[in-house]
């Protein structure tokens, strides 16, 4: 096969379940075939090792020159160090330096093996080639087993100034007397279906229920009302020009839009729903790889 991404990346999404993997070139940032695999039966940090390697191995066939690897990984992870502080999610990685052992699989130097926070590198993929292309405030909301954010001014991320709170996080945040994550997540949806209708169904089952079951539409309806409240009071300081919305939830977005929308009518904010949805924390993860060679090369 001939080398159809002369300047390009290996970039990886982790998620809680699985991993996906591909090579992004930099001049359209276009994915090469993407690889996605569940995480192995041994959750040592070896064998996760040895699944990474494979996979992006399996991601490079038939490119040469790939320059390195930039990793989405979800926290709390030391990104410059490479070291994953998650005990919940992936806990045969606490503590373990991937950096290393990593870059030695694919005979780089360590500082080829790169991390970003995967709510970032979401963000930096509709930034620089989906729904937040061009828009100097935006931020970044994945709905799913829990809620993502992310904030950026000018294409770049940022996790400190007016309106961004710490580490540029939502989910815990005070909300209808509790967190933001009470009321908009997986576990939230499935909740108030239980409540009104006595059955507990995964989120995709309740989605295809609304057009038939009134307790379905009404918990997506109410769904809708607490997600554009929460960004009318949270993003006020701020102040972004869009809202990107993805994760698994946005793909039912038909749903609860027009009562998120209705929330911010009053308000500057525009709600798009992401363009990459699954690809976008891999873009994003080639996105910052080439910001981060174009600063080096520009300092040099």
């Amino acid at each position: 096969m001939a080398d159809r991404c002369p300047k390009s990346v290996l970039v990886y999404d982790v998620g809680g379940s699985h991993v996906s993997a591909a090579v992004c070139g930099e001049q359209d940032l276009r994915l090469g075939p993407v690889s996605t695999a569940c995480h192995p039966a041994d959750s040592g940090s070896a064998a996760f090792l040895d699944f990474l390697g494979e996979l992006g191995l399996r991601a490079m066939h038939g490119f040469t020159g790939v320059r390195g690897a930039e990793l989405a990984f979800p926290g709390p992870f030391d990104y410059a160090a490479g070291i994953s502080h998650m005990e919940h999610k992936l806990p045969g990685l606490l503590g373990v330096d991937l950096r290393h052992p990593l870059a030695a699989r694919f005979s780089w130097e360590p500082e080829r093996v790169r991390f970003l926070n995967d709510a970032d590198s979401y963000l930096l993929g509709e930034v620089g080639a989906g729904a937040a292309q061009g828009v100097q405030r935006a931020v970044c909301i994945t709905l799913g087993t829990g809620i993502g954010s992310a904030f950026a001014v000018n294409g770049q991320v940022v996790v400190t100034g007016t309106g961004v709170p710490p580490r540029g996080e939502i989910w815990d945040l005070p909300y209808a007397g509790g967190i933001v994550e009470d009321m908009l997540s997986t576990r939230a949806l499935q909740a108030d279906y239980q409540r009104r209708s006595g059955q507990r169904c995964e989120v995709s089952a309740i989605a295809t229920r609304a057009a038939s079951d009134p307790a379905a539409a009404e918990v997506f309806t109410a769904f809708g009302h607490h997600l554009g409240i929460a960004l009318r009071t949270l993003m006020a300081q701020f102040a972004p020009q869009v809202v990107v919305l993805g994760g698994g939830i946005a793909r039912s977005a038909q749903l609860f839009l027009p009562q998120a929308q209705q929330e911010l009518a009053k308000t500057t904010m525009e709600l798009r729903i992401a363009q990459l949805f699954d690809h976008a924390p891999l873009v994003g993860a080639a996105v910052a790889w080439f910001e981060q060679e174009r600063t080096s090369s520009a300092s040099a």
